[in-house]
């Protein structure tokens, strides 16, 4: 379980190590999150490129490393500078400190408070804030000036959104809401949604990959940009009241005929 704290972005990283197969991602979206310069240099370092949803874009600071260099009209915006003498100090530590992270010795959510004592940053923890600068500031502007990078994260965003309200939908009993109080409970509760959660995505999966078929045999040019708009995170046609029996499907006859219209499936 990922608790919703405002360090929750560092969960993310842990979680992205403890993969057990596939390929690892090489950019992490989240929504506002835990934004700050010291979790952007933990995923800098581990060689993922963090980037969340600006919300307050207005009141975001731009690093700069030379201060002999002039922005132009970001030079207002840009006068703090990134301190590289830390960073060159503690290298060792960091790429020490990577390598925990990777192989899984120290998790990123107990390693920031060994990056900080007594609410003060210690000097291991101002390195990984000026280093998290860095790719913070490339990712505000790339965030600025590029509209297919924002297009690329809201969309993203929207994903994970049509995801939660499929889960809210299929845990109708509480509104979507996880209301146990050990977590024992919580654990079976989360562990029985997502199988059905993954039981619905996979068979809207299995059935759009065979109506594109179908519709290519039967002639209709079905682009891969119209498959690129595809999504099995769809729900209209399910019905979640009833029971769920989970018995051993006959599927020796193949998938079920393709009906016109609506066809409810439970």
């Amino acid at each position: 379980m990922v608790p919703g704290t405002l360090r929750d972005s560092l969960f993310i990283l842990d979680a992205i190590h403890n993969l057990d197969g596939g390929p690892k991602p090489e950019t992490v979206v989240t929504d506002t999150a835990s934004y700050s310069d010291i979790v952007s240099g933990l995923f800098a370092i581990c060689g993922y490129q963090f980037s969340p949803r600006i919300a307050d874009l207005a009141d975001t600071r731009l690093w700069r490393t030379d201060t002999r260099a002039v922005y132009g009209p970001l030079e207002h915006m840009s006068r703090h500078v990134v301190r590289l003498d830390k960073i060159r100090a503690h290298w060792g530590d960091m790429l020490r400190v990577a390598g925990s992270l990777t192989m899984g010795t120290v998790r990123a959510y107990d390693l920031i408070r060994m990056l900080s004592a007594d609410g003060r940053t210690t000097g291991l923890g101002e390195a990984f804030a000026h280093y998290g600068r860095i790719s913070k500031t490339l990712h505000l502007l790339q965030f600025i000036a590029d509209e297919g990078y924002r297009r690329m994260i809201g969309t993203q965003l929207n994903v994970q959104e049509a995801r939660h309200r499929l889960a809210r939908k299929i845990a109708f009993g509480n509104r979507g809401q996880l209301r146990q109080r050990y977590r024992e409970g919580l654990e079976d509760q989360l562990g029985s949604l997502g199988l059905a959660l993954n039981a619905v995505i996979w068979w809207n999966g299995l059935y759009l990959d065979a109506a594109v078929k179908h519709l290519r045999e039967q002639g209709f040019p079905v682009t891969d940009e119209m498959c690129a708009r595809l999504s099995p995170i769809q729900y209209d046609h399910i019905n979640f009241l009833g029971r769920y029996a989970f018995s051993r499907a006959d599927v020796a006859g193949g998938l079920r005929p393709f009906h016109e219209g609506t066809h409810h499936s439970g």
